[in-house]
């Protein structure tokens, strides 16, 4: 699965996600199958080959919160940079819209500057960063970011 592979790949990296061990497809496919159909993922491919994914996920599971999804993307180590994300933001968006979901929030690691720089690009603003908020090597900052959508 090119999904679990690329995943993979932000974990190895430490980049993109605080998770430090490696992912099977035993999680993944649970990950996949166990989603509500509000949640969509989108992949982006590159001469049949998957170079990257967003999902959106639950922010809360309180009904309060509904019109809120947590943001999920990953791109193949050697595609980064090269405008997969901005596609796959913009496409994700619209799902989010069709499905009801108003603002979407994501968390990133305040050194990942490339990832930034395409939250930033894409109308995401920074809403604070979250001290000592998990460990990787070291504690490590978290920084979070929203966006309001618009019909």
């Amino acid at each position: 699965m090119e999904i679990l592979d690329i995943y993979n790949q932000g974990i190895i990296d430490k980049i993109a996600t605080l998770e430090v061990e490696n992912k099977d497809i035993i999680y993944m496919t649970k990950w996949f199958t166990d989603r509500s159909e509000k949640y969509k993922i989108l992949v982006a491919e590159l001469n049949s080959q998957v170079v990257g994914w967003v999902a959106l996920n639950p922010y809360s599971h309180r009904c309060t919160y509904q019109g809120v999804a947590d943001l999920s993307i990953y791109i193949r180590r050697n595609q980064r940079g090269e405008g997969i994300g901005k596609a796959l933001l913009s496409n994700i968006e619209k799902e989010a819209v069709k499905s009801q979901i108003h603002k979407i929030v994501l968390f990133t690691l305040p050194f990942n500057e490339l990832g930034q720089g395409l939250y930033k690009s894409m109308g995401y603003r920074e809403v604070g960063i979250f001290k000592e908020h998990g460990k990787i090597d070291n504690d490590v900052d978290v920084m979070a970011m929203e966006k309001i959508l618009t019909n």
